[in-house]
């Protein structure tokens, strides 16, 4: 039987509603994920697999395909992680599916199961309200995505509290609004979403030290 959850996949500032379906069957040991990743995306196992591992939980010897759907639509990013590793604890009837299936996830896996953050929080809070689903991300997320008071946001600090709030065990508050840090306040390329070709140019330029003229 086939577990879902939920995330988003971002098209400039556009969040379009992705959903993660996850299968687990006989047959030889592997981790397929399909749906058109990027690289980030696909390392996804990896960081899932250890981020599991480092909670005592195993994964069987058996063949997990994850879905990323719709198919055609380019998935980039790690904030994948989050909903993959959900996903497939539902589907090892760890965590019960139809409170997964209520939900919107993303953010980063660390090896050992903290929640690293992620951009695009207040776009896909805007996503969930308008899916009217529970929007879950990293603790440091929180304040920024809880500014779209139509979405409750619950901001968990690792994969840990993750599941003992979606299983019931650990209920926890949602996030309030708060101030956004900006961090590094450095520029990067990653925070562009789509305009491959254009951002190819600047690394070009930038690689080479030769000007740039935009029309």
């Amino acid at each position: 039987m086939i577990a879902r959850a939920y995330t988003v996949a971002f098209e400039g500032i556009e969040a379009r509603l992705v959903e993660v379906q996850c299968a687990v069957a006989p047959g030889l040991p592997a981790f397929s994920l399909v749906g058109l990743p990027d690289k980030a995306v696909s390392e996804a196992r990896d960081r899932v697999r250890a981020a599991l591992s480092s909670l005592s939980i195993a994964l069987p010897s058996k063949r997990i395909t994850v879905n990323l759907s719709p198919a055609d639509l380019p998935k980039e990013g790690s904030h994948f992680d989050l909903p993959i590793a959900l996903a497939l604890l539902a589907a090892l009837d760890i965590l019960p599916r139809d409170a997964v299936e209520r939900s919107l996830a993303l953010g980063e896996l660390s090896l050992d199961g903290t929640l690293v953050p992620v951009i695009g929080a207040l776009p896909a809070a805007m996503t969930a309200a308008e899916e009217e689903r529970t929007l879950i991300c990293p603790e440091p997320c929180g304040p920024e995505a809880a500014w779209v008071g139509a979405a409750e946001v619950i901001a968990p600090t690792s994969l840990a509290a993750a599941i003992q709030h979606v299983s019931g065990q650990t209920v926890l508050p949602p996030a309030d609004a708060g101030e956004v840090r900006a961090g590094d306040s450095r520029r990067d390329l990653r925070e562009v979403k789509g305009q491959e070709r254009a951002k190819r140019a600047l690394e070009i330029a930038a690689a080479g030290r030769h000007h740039l003229l935009l029309l």
